[in-house]
């Protein structure tokens, strides 16, 4: 056997795939367990990120309000020792007691309250966590004591979301009909003259209206229609039968169809089309939106096409003999 065309040779399919297959086994691994983590882990950030913001600016500044109302009401803090104050011993930080009450002064040593205070915050410094400073007046003492014995987060939440609940009913109730749907379209209007912030404003309000409002127009089914051009496939909402004389001029049913534009759905155009051009999709209305924002990404479970085509069978090169 001449030895040239031995080293000319093509290796076999087994030794030229041996390495590609097990580096797509183990990217395909990886992909499968970021589809599984993905998706949970990412909406436990959304939730814990949405509920944060709300503790930030609606809660949290509630709650201190609400705090520093309890404190003002119940606050006994003394600026030196009151006519008829017993010492408690000779030294000033010592504190004194006052009708039946033991005080003690403060961090800064200026103003003096009850030790039963100071005892139960400092008892149960805990509850705020490790990272949260240890209070440095009287004011601050006060107020971790109300939070403790008042408003612990045990009841401020679930009073807070019943609260809020109610208050977004109401609100949603008033702002539907009459003078508060005025309101609520004069207040557009105005954001969206402002320069900058119409932008922002309109893009925020057209996915809020899209995932929390009722849609006004109702779909009836998902359909793939070939549009623009034959021979390319586009994902529509149908929405009714469309015009009569439309029907007539194409001597059948036509459908109106509403082709929404990736990745946001809550925009698009209406296109009438012949019933029999219209391909009915088994997919839902969520799933056909979720393909659209993602766009194509996600594909419905029942829509995935999992077979494998197989490559084409590779040339084998022949190497005459040399003479």
């Amino acid at each position: 056997m001449d030895p040239m065309s031995s080293d000319l040779a093509p290796p076999s399919d087994s030794d030229a795939d041996a390495k590609p297959t097990r580096g797509a086994g183990f990217r395909r691994a990886i992909l499968r367990g970021l589809g599984v983590v993905l998706p949970p882990l990412l909406t436990i950030v959304v939730l814990i990120w949405a509920w944060n913001t709300i503790d930030s600016y609606v809660l949290g500044p509630i709650e201190y309000r609400i705090q520093q109302a309890i404190v003002w009401k119940i606050e006994d803090t003394k600026t030196g020792f009151p006519e008829g104050a017993i010492a408690n011993n000779e030294r000033r930080l010592d504190g004194f007691t006052y009708k039946g009450q033991r005080y003690v002064p403060d961090p800064t040593g200026r103003r003096f309250f009850p030790e039963y205070v100071k005892n139960i915050v400092d008892e149960r410094a805990d509850y705020f966590g490790p990272f949260t400073p240890a209070p440095a007046s009287a004011r601050a003492y006060w107020h971790h004591y109300v939070q403790l014995e008042y408003m612990p987060r045990t009841l401020v939440v679930p009073v807070f979301l019943i609260v809020f609940t109610t208050a977004l009913y109401f609100l949603g109730r008033m702002f539907t009909f009459g003078l508060g749907r005025w309101f609520v379209h004069a207040f557009d209007r105005t954001i969206l003259s402002i320069p900058v912030v119409n932008k922002v404003y309109g893009s925020v309000k057209q996915v809020t209206d899209f995932a929390f409002s009722e849609r006004e127009i109702e779909f009836n089914r998902v359909v793939a229609i070939q549009y623009p051009s034959q021979g390319i496939w586009s994902l529509g909402f149908v929405t009714g039968n469309s015009m009569v004389e439309i029907a007539e001029a194409n001597g059948e049913p036509v459908l109106s169809v509403l082709m929404p534009t990736s990745p946001m759905p809550m925009t698009g155009f209406t296109v009438t089309v012949k019933r029999s051009e219209a391909i009915d999709l088994n997919i839902t209305i969520d799933e056909a939106i979720q393909f659209i924002v993602s766009c194509g990404v996600v594909v419905p479970p029942q829509q995935r096409n999992e077979r494998v085509v197989s490559a084409k069978a590779k040339p084998t090169i022949v190497v005459p003999p040399m003479k």
